[in-house]
């Protein structure tokens, strides 16, 4: 009798350990995920794929590195030491949250880790947003996503302050006004560019941006084409074709749109039917 009493009591605490143990396992578990790590980036992978027209309107990558954050994506290239391009979606709720400023950081999601913000140090080159930390003011994490290394690209001050400044203002109205647009912009990458920097982040000549929008069925397309320098000219001065930037960079934007939409849309410069 003894012996079954004694054998129930350890049969007790066996259960009363795993249960405890497993408990806090899981607790330390989430806990000590790193800020985006694989689970995360996994996670971040469902939010933007499974049937998502984020992931659907994603560009082609010319490297192969597609890196998932939770509100935007890119595709890093290596070779130049940022990404090719950055692509999410605009919504007109982003300009709300009003938090302080983060270092920039190495993305921790790129394998080959992303250039270190040193690298721009006395190189008389700003570190210029590709995804602009304004508009991804709806939540703190969002927005301190945007200080990657991985989504920023070498801009000349008067550019990344200026008529840069202007078209993301502008793209920011655009949202509001459409009910949400579509963004892919970065620069144009290609070889002999001038770098800066012990891991030679290369300085693009020139940065694009390209605005979707779709409203009840019905599409629209703009893009632009602005060389990293100063100016004071309008917008529209800059707006080009998306076969144009096509060509540039090798990179086919909003491939899963119907063939006869998509040769529509990216063959026109027509900027008319948005609104200056």
């Amino acid at each position: 009798m003894k012996n079954k009493a004694a054998l129930s009591l350890v049969l007790i605490a066996l259960l009363l350990i795993s249960y405890f143990m497993g408990f806090d396992l899981s607790k330390i578990q989430g806990n000590n995920l790193p800020k985006v790590g694989l689970e995360e980036k996994d996670v971040a992978r469902e939010k933007a794929d499974p049937g998502s027209k984020e992931a659907d309107y994603s560009p082609t990558s010319t490297s192969g590195v597609i890196v998932f954050h939770d509100y935007f994506s890119l595709s890093y290239k290596e070779k130049y030491e940022q990404a090719e391009w950055v692509f999410y979606k605009l919504d007109t709720h982003a300009a709300s949250g009003n938090f302080k400023r983060p270092y920039f950081i190495s993305d921790p999601s790129v394998k080959t880790k992303s250039a270190d913000y040193k690298n721009y140090k006395n190189s008389g080159y700003d570190k210029g947003h590709l995804c602009p930390a304004g508009d991804m003011k709806f939540s703190k994490e969002a927005y301190d996503d945007t200080f990657y290394t991985s989504n920023i690209a070498p801009q000349k001050s008067e550019f990344n302050g200026g008529i840069w400044n202007r078209l993301e203002n502008k793209t920011r109205y655009w949202a509001e006004k459409y009910n949400g647009i579509y963004v892919v912009t970065g620069g144009v990458l290609k070889d002999n560019l001038k770098t800066i920097g012990n891991e030679k982040v290369a300085v693009p000549e020139f940065f694009y941006k390209i605005l979707f929008s779709e409203q009840n069925g019905k599409y629209k397309m703009i893009a632009f084409l602005m060389p990293n320098e100063m100016s004071a000219k309008p917008l529209y001065e800059y707006v080009v074709s998306v076969d144009e930037i096509e060509k540039l960079t090798g990179i086919d934007f909003f491939p899963v749109l119907p063939d006869a939409i998509e040769k529509e849309l990216e063959k026109s410069a027509d900027y008319k039917s948005w609104s200056f």
